[in-house]
């Protein structure tokens, strides 16, 4: 059987997944998305995680047989694939509660074309038993087909890291599964064609999916334990950063960093995991007890901005500051889940006036989400306080004393000021 692959989703995990398959098999990227399947017929990525000359090495003007990328919104262009991968996102309402709304959705897409003999593989952060319990009804019930008779599914977690062009998706060792045994062998040899990291195939779809949960819970859980160190010692007064360098020349000790814990994944999955628990009845402690936690440290930088202020002798209301950055991570333009805006939420209800500068990110893109202006320039005002958010690469080269008013303060979330700040985490 010749292969032919639909990726449902065009965002930081379907496009490169999009383009490495596209060296090898026809694919067709599908997107709801008209803007972003015009911009990449066009050869640009505006998530810059595939480079255009990387990107345009791939493009193809049509769906056919032949190996490439197609990128289109309509649904004809995908009705001749036979494996038909979901890559898009899983985040969580206001409360805190998984929101399966786009798996739904792409479900029913996929479902539209489906055909006896295709296989589904959904690479979405979940909890364990979503692919067969939620997904797997949806694709019955549009299709008309039954599950494991005349079609089947897959799961294999992603694990793109936004930004990061060293660990690119073929350099990631893969989870795979299957619905059934001789199906999750075909699944596995998918992705071993192109993941040159190997593969790993997992005896059922809970396990994979059980994986990759865990995977962002234990390192949500390893921060929140050195952000509550991060406040143990501010107290003490003693520089976490110096505690940590010290611990860390033990064989042993992991290398964690205090911070803000935004973005998609490890921000969001341990609230899918603590879901399911609570179904079954099970109420977890130490899951939800990190994601507290971690969510506290925003209104937490900008207590102790204000404190360092007010020692300064600087008067809080009113005062103006500028924070470095409103990305989730640094050298990367994702503002999804940042957690940058609760630090300006906090200091805005001191009275504060904040600036936001950040390069990478679209201020367009800003408002929409968060309804906060942002600059792409670097201003040339002086401010009474100075918070780095985001280790972009360009802040380390700015000289930001002269951003800075005389008796101003210096905070630094990410440690990579050294002793150029006023205060850090």
């Amino acid at each position: 059987m010749n292969i032919k692959i639909a990726i449902i989703g065009l965002g930081y995990v379907g496009l490169p997944l999009a383009r490495l398959f596209a060296t090898k098999y026809p694919v067709v990227g599908f997107d709801i998305n008209q803007k972003r399947i015009s911009e990449l017929n066009a050869g640009t990525d505006s998530t810059l995680e595939v480079d255009e000359d990387v990107l345009k090495q791939v493009l193809v003007t049509s769906s056919s047989n032949e190996n490439g990328l197609f990128c289109s919104n309509q649904m004809d262009d995908i009705k001749d694939c036979n494996y038909y991968i979901v890559t898009v996102p899983t985040p969580v309402d206001k409360n805190n509660r998984p929101d399966l709304t786009p798996l739904y959705k792409s479900s029913e897409t996929v479902g539209k074309v489906l055909k006896k003999g295709d296989i589904v593989i959904y690479e979405s952060t979940v909890y364990p038993g979503v692919t067969e319990e939620e997904c797997i009804p949806v694709l019955e019930k549009i299709s008309g087909l039954k599950f494991n008779v005349d079609f089947f599914a897959g799961y294999s977690p992603e694990r793109i890291n936004p930004g990061d062009k060293e660990h690119t998706v073929e350099k990631i060792l893969k989870v795979t599964s299957g619905s059934t045994p001789e199906i999750g062998q075909k699944v596995n040899d998918l992705y071993k064609s192109v993941i040159i990291a190997g593969t790993h195939l997992a005896p059922s779809i809970k396990v994979a999916e059980a994986a990759k949960v865990i995977e962002n819970s234990q390192r949500d859980i390893n921060i929140a334990f050195v952000n509550e160190l991060a406040k143990i010692f501010n107290l003490l007064e003693i520089d976490t950063h110096a505690v940590l360098e010290a611990a860390g020349t033990k064989w042993n000790f992991l290398p964690f960093k205090p911070g803000l814990v935004g973005g998609h994944c490890i921000g969001v999955d341990p609230y899918y995991l603590a879901q399911k628990a609570q179904e079954k009845g099970y109420h977890p402690e130490i899951i939800l007890a990190g994601r507290r936690l971690n969510d506290s440290m925003g209104e937490y930088v900008a207590s102790q901005v204000v404190k360092l202020m007010i020692k300064k002798g600087v008067t809080i209301n009113g005062a103006k500051l500028l924070m470095l950055g409103i990305t989730f991570k640094e050298n990367c333009p994702d503002v999804r889940n940042t957690k940058i805006v609760d630090v300006v939420h906090a200091l805005a209800d001191y009275g504060i006036q904040v600036t936001i500068f950040d390069p990478w990110a679209k201020p367009a893109e800003v408002e929409h989400e968060y309804q906060l202006k942002t600059t792409n320039d670097l201003p040339t005002e002086t401010f009474d306080a100075i918070v780095l958010g985001v280790a972009h690469n360009e802040f380390t080269a700015i000289d930001l004393s002269k951003l800075k008013k005389e008796n101003g303060v210096l905070f630094d979330v990410k440690g990579v000021l050294k002793d150029k700040a006023d205060g850090r985490l």
